[in-house]
């Protein structure tokens, strides 16, 4: 093989290295959408969860719980325990337990926000009516999932 043949290989196998660098950069970003999307969703789950819990709460009690930690059981002065959510979830966006609590007016918590403020992927086509709103948000931490008694007409489940 000639020196100019060898040069010719070297070459060709250097655009070949760079065209699977490109090639899984560009798989890399697909994936980690993909995964973005997927918490967005667990968000967005998780989110009406604690709505649904709040309006439970307050259907029963007539008031907002004052923390998140009440909505996992009844008061001591009850007999039967009920349980408003089985458990607290985190922030799918942030991976944590570091929601941001919505006061209500009265007292008391009245919904939760994600502490993140990245700019949400999706910004259109939310399916709860509550949810409306979240179409013109900056950030996910603009997506506020509050029960506002009287204004929440559908049965809570």
């Amino acid at each position: 093989m000639s020196r100019g043949e060898r040069g010719f290989t070297y070459v060709g196998l250097l655009a070949l290295i760079v065209l699977i660098g490109l090639l899984l950069s560009a798989a890399g970003e697909v994936a980690a959408t993909a995964a973005r999307r997927d918490r967005e969703t667990q968000l967005l789950w998780t989110g009406h969860e604690y709505r649904a819990a709040i309006g439970r709460y307050f259907s029963r009690r007539r008031a907002y719980p004052q923390t998140l930690d009440e909505l996992l059981g009844s008061a001591p002065e009850s007999t039967v325990q009920v349980r408003y959510l089985r458990q607290l979830y985190p922030d799918p966006m942030t991976n944590a337990a570091d929601w941001v609590l919505l006061k209500a007016p009265g007292g008391g918590v009245m919904g939760v926000a994600s502490s993140s403020k990245r700019a949400p992927l999706k910004t259109a086509k939310f399916d709860d009516v509550a949810d409306r709103g979240f179409a013109d948000a900056a950030s996910y931490n603009e997506w506020e999932f509050t029960f506002v008694a009287g204004a929440h007409r559908r049965k809570l489940p």
